[in-house]
């Protein structure tokens, strides 16, 4: 070989080695200044990690701290699949590496056993299917094949706290797991209506859930750091971590018990009438708390999306009935508080009409036939024409503004929403006969929240009050955060007046429309309602709204009780009719029976009831 040919080949050598690296710095300016914001940006996006803590959800109580709603701490098992092969094939030493591979299998055995779950379907997981990839992704598990591995495979959901711990203590490799909180409601249905729940996306839908969502959420908290090709946390480059915070308790004024047992007649009114919907509300008459608050039909909170729409409503806020003859406090108390009447006033409840301002006017139909009536038997006996009559002695304007006073025409400010305002229309928008109907509970609507707290106002001294729903917000630590005192609506009647028609009232079961629902020593209170549902445009004969709403004891209440039933069937053998009598009186005295026990109610003295007498009320 000449030397001339071994100078040209080590020429032509040191320009290929001086090209390479030509090009090697070529692609270095590339890499590191042309292409560098770029290619930073997606190594940044491929190494940096942001893991969400979820916060746990505040639970719901009832008065005494019972649950009603909790958040229960689930955690899903899972397989890491890029983890598998490395652990293995760090040990060079065939023997130790197939020790290793064997002691692995026997964990899996166990955790197979700890979630209920063949080992054989364990080690399919542990051995997952392969799938093809994008070339440009062909090296994110270590091999050029255009293949990779599953890299989640799920192996069991709902996984409980005490079952985990003992999955985490086998240290099995490649395994992963990510907790969710789940909500649950202990009580199933208990208080449904008032609840609400969180749907399958954890939005909250109605009741407490939706409407104190704010207090019970939480504040998640979240992990910045970065993660290594098996996605696995590098602590060390861990920038920035927020601690999540937990979602407040909240204290609800519903007493279980009392829930539990105006539900449990609510499943007797539905077996024996099939109503279109039925209501019992049951409060404390000084502070507006509802104690219990529940409707037919309802559901399930935990099966919920098996339930259909007109389940989940809150029919004691949604829907409005005429209050019928429960609306005859309006005229009777007004009348009583301007001192135009005592219990002894006298009117002819046999006149089939009536001069007023100058005109005639037909007054309505009774029931049964009167004559003469004090105004104790026209709260008793529940006669029409002599509420009319009482009314007409207001007057349009005052007796509206009474009305109003009880809180009719507006709604109650129910703190869970869903509230409609009933129908009160001003004396401008009467027709002729308004004055005689209305004040026995026609051509106005109310919904039965409504009936029952303008009841709560003549059980309370005159004061309508707003209804509760929310005792106290608690923090995670058990902490008062805030407490909902009993908020004044209204001052309608003074307590002296109060104290007087609440007596009156008693002679409604004494000797009135619900004789023999009384409570000897008790002195319940109330007032029977029964009114035409209108179907078509007209008032039905076949269709009614049936009621009883009062309290107990009359001289010193301690709880006010409402039981309204839509649309009840009494077959033909009972009379047909749902009277409020009928439907339900019954069902009020078998719950005030059931209260008067639980909530340790004391008798009331014959001496208690000398108020009247000393008005010159008792007859």
């Amino acid at each position: 070989m000449s030397k001339g040919f071994a100078n040209n080949r080590m020429t032509l050598l040191a320009m290929g080695v001086i090209a390479c690296f030509m090009g090697v710095g070529v692609r270095l300016v590339f890499l590191q200044v042309v292409d560098r914001e770029a290619l930073l940006r997606f190594v940044d996006r491929a190494r940096r990690q942001i893991v969400i803590e979820h916060a746990r959800r505040g639970t719901i109580l009832d008065t005494h701290g019972n649950l009603l709603a909790t958040s229960r701490s689930e955690i899903t098992v899972a397989v890491d699949a890029w983890a598998l092969d490395e652990y293995l094939q760090i040990e060079k030493n065939p023997a130790k590496r197939a020790r290793k591979a064997t002691e692995e299998q026997a964990k899996r055995a166990q955790l197979a056993g700890l979630l209920g779950l063949p080992v054989a379907d364990v080690e399919t997981a542990f051995t997952p299917a392969m799938r093809a990839i994008k070339p440009e992704a062909d090296k994110r598990d270590g091999k050029v094949d255009g293949q990779t591995k599953d890299r989640w495979v799920k192996l069991k959901e709902a996984v409980d706290e005490p079952t985990f711990d003992r999955i985490a203590d086998l240290n099995i490799r490649g395994i992963t797991s990510e907790r969710i909180y789940r909500r649950t409601y202990p009580g199933g249905g208990l208080a449904a209506h008032v609840i609400g729940y969180l749907n399958k996306e954890g939005t909250p839908v109605a009741g407490a859930e939706h409407h104190l969502n704010l207090y019970l959420k939480g504040q998640d908290g979240w992990i910045e750091s970065e993660k290594d090709g098996a996605r696995r946390e590098l602590a060390q480059f861990r920038s920035r971590e927020v601690s999540g915070q937990d979602g407040n308790d909240v204290v609800l004024t519903i007493d279980s018990v009392v829930q539990h047992i105006i539900e449990e007649e609510l499943k007797t009114i539905a077996a024996k009438y099939d109503p279109h919907f039925a209501t019992i509300i049951a409060t404390d008459p000084m502070t507006g708390a509802i104690l219990g608050l529940a409707n037919y039909p309802s559901f399930d909170l935990n099966n919920y999306s098996k339930a259909p729409l007109e389940a989940q409503r809150n029919y004691a806020v949604t829907d409005r009935i005429e209050p019928g003859s429960t609306f005859k406090i309006v005229a009777a108390g007004a009348a009583l508080n301007e001192g135009l009447v005592t219990p002894f006033s006298s009117f002819d409840c046999g006149l089939p009409s009536i001069d007023y301002k100058g005109r005639t006017i037909k007054l309505p139909k009774e029931d049964e036939p009167f004559g003469i009536l004090s105004v104790a038997d026209i709260v008793a006996h529940s006669s029409n024409r002599g509420a009319a009559q009482l009314a007409m002695l207001l007057g349009e304007q005052r007796f509206y503004d009474y009305a109003k006073a009880y809180g009719f025409g507006t709604a109650t400010d129910f703190p869970l929403g869903g509230e409609v305002r009933g129908t009160l229309a001003p004396p401008a928008k009467w027709d002729g006969l308004t004055i005689s109907r209305m004040p026995m509970g026609h051509s106005v609507d109310a919904t039965p929240l409504q009936i029952h707290m303008a009841m709560s106002a003549v059980a309370n001294g005159g004061v309508l009050l707003r209804p509760q729903i929310i005792k106290e917000i608690r923090d995670s630590a058990g902490n008062v955060i805030r407490a909902f005192p009993a908020e004044k609506r209204n001052q309608v009647l003074k307590a002296s007046t109060a104290a007087q028609l609440a007596q009156l009232l008693t002679g409604v079961v004494r000797e009135g429309t619900a004789k023999g629902f009384d409570i000897p020593g008790f002195e319940v209170a109330g007032k029977t309602g029964t009114t035409q549902k209108i179907i078509d445009g007209k008032y039905s004969s076949n269709h009614h709204v049936s009621s009883f709403v009062g309290f107990f004891p009359a001289s010193r209440p301690e709880v006010v009780l409402s039981v309204i039933v839509d649309d009840a069937k009494v077959p033909a053998s009972s009379g047909g009719i749902a009277y409020g009598r009928t439907v339900a009186a019954p069902a009020f005295h078998h719950i005030a029976e059931q209260l008067i026990q639980y909530l340790e109610i004391k008798p009331v003295t014959p001496a208690t009831r000398s108020f009247l007498a000393m008005q010159g009320g008792v007859r």
